[in-house]
């Protein structure tokens, strides 16, 4: 009786947390700009140099390694550095495949995401622009909170974070989430480069998943 009781007490303070948090939004709703997933990366890791460890450039030299997010590529590709390689530079996976567009058009994409309160819930609205034309993409949320960072459909469920990209490159997407989320957290856009999404989880990053902007709260 002891444990039920305690369960219905989290359960409880649970939703008054929820409640909570979304009664503030309602007040004044959380807006976010996007900033690449590199130059989040970089600063966050303190990079000598800005680079992108999510997708990779033709370099001879470059030994098969792995790179500064524990993604393993082939010989002859590495993670470009953003203010060195060449903004015409086609950018590949990690296993050399090529993704078809150049670094400049990568690193394009822009975006907005606002959260806030719709009929008690927490509703993220987001949209963007200079993504790739039909292309698959997916939201997720980051748990820098855990060890290792954790990763999460931003929906909670992997049924409504997908979407693909209108043939002028924009898209808006909307979604219920099963919590507000605080500095603890971020909104990630993953391009999916084998054009399927993955249900609950991201893909293979660098492979056919790719972290490409990101957003978090103060």
């Amino acid at each position: 009786m002891r444990l039920f009781r305690s369960s219905r007490t989290v359960l409880a303070a649970g939703g008054l947390l929820l409640w909570s948090a979304a009664s503030a939004l309602a007040a004044s709703p959380l807006t976010l700009e996007f900033v690449t997933h590199a130059a989040f990366f970089s600063n966050e890791t303190k990079q000598p140099k800005t680079l992108d460890p999510q997708v990779f450039v033709k370099d001879p030299a470059a030994p098969e390694a792995t790179g500064p997010q524990g993604i393993k590529h082939v010989a002859g590709v590495r993670p470009p550095f953003i203010d060195q390689d060449g903004a015409n530079s086609p950018v590949f996976t990690a296993e050399g495949k090529p993704l078809g567009f150049d670094l400049k058009t990568w690193l394009g994409p822009k975006g907005t995401v606002t959260i806030s309160e719709q009929g008690g819930k927490a509703m993220l609205q987001a949209s963007f622009t200079g993504l790739k034309p039909g292309g698959s993409y997916s939201l997720f949320e980051n748990h820098f909170d855990q060890k290792p960072v954790g990763f999460t459909p931003m929906d909670g469920t992997g049924q409504t974070n997908s979407f693909v990209a209108q043939s002028d490159g924009t898209a808006k997407v909307s979604m219920v989430l099963p919590h507000v989320p605080t500095h603890d957290n971020a909104v990630l856009l993953v391009y999916h480069s084998d054009g399927q999404t993955h249900g609950l989880e991201r893909g293979r990053i660098g492979v056919d998943a790719h972290h490409q902007l990101i957003a978090r709260p103060q």
